[in-house]
């Protein structure tokens, strides 16, 4: 069985906030709290993993003052959370990598865990979420969350040479691997759980409802 120590968690929190007008979405507050620090807590409270990180790109010190190691990233221009991805593998000193982004702070305790589980049973590279989402007409899918994933590290090499050859998006390298998908849409699993807050608007509104 992979164990918790055998994880190391990165949280993303390096993306420009332009949705939010640009500010730091990862220190914006939920409940009295910086988003990020919601994030890690939820992560030290699961145990489904051993050391944290954080992906960011500016105010690293108030980042640095939660008590974990803050790493920017190494591509220019705020390259998207491929970017961390990249800057995480880089950094990591266990075989696995659990990638989550700042702005989902009801994100599910047994998180780690369950792909975990999903990657060792189907022998897979990366194990992904998928979780309920409204679409466009207003019904409920279960959808991929691909900022969601368990990664082994010896993908790093694999990383490097899609993001030199030009590569951006999360689901164009992930289909290079061998994915097991791991749905969150069971019965007790909270819907909102994987709900990203991308405007203030929707951060209060996501407030109001927890």
């Amino acid at each position: 069985m992979i164990h918790p120590t055998d994880i190391t968690a990165l949280i993303l929190a390096g993306g420009r906030g332009s949705r939010m007008g640009g500010v730091d979405k990862g220190l914006q507050t939920f409940n009295g709290m910086p988003l990020a620090l919601h994030t890690l807590t939820r992560l030290q409270m699961g145990g489904g993993v051993g050391e944290i990180m954080i992906n960011a790109n500016r105010n690293l010190a108030a980042y640095e003052s939660f008590g974990v190691a803050v790493w920017p990233d190494g591509l220019a221009d705020y390259a998207g959370p491929l970017a961390g991805f990249l800057t995480g593998l880089e950094r990591c000193e266990t075989p696995y990598m659990l990638t989550v982004p700042c702005d989902t702070p009801l994100l599910p305790l047994d998180l780690a865990q369950r792909l975990a589980a999903a990657l060792e049973a189907e022998d897979a590279d990366i194990a992904m979420v998928a979780a309920p989402e409204a679409g466009k007409d207003g019904h409920m899918q279960v959808r991929t969350q691909p900022v969601f994933c368990l990664l082994r590290v010896e993908l790093l090499e694999s990383l490097v040479r899609f993001t030199q050859d030009g590569g951006r998006k999360i689901d164009a390298w992930t289909a290079l691997h061998k994915t097991a998908v791991v749905p969150f849409d069971q019965a007790g699993d909270d819907r909102q759980a994987f709900f990203n807050a991308n405007t203030l608007a929707e951060l209060h509104q996501l407030e109001s409802n927890a």
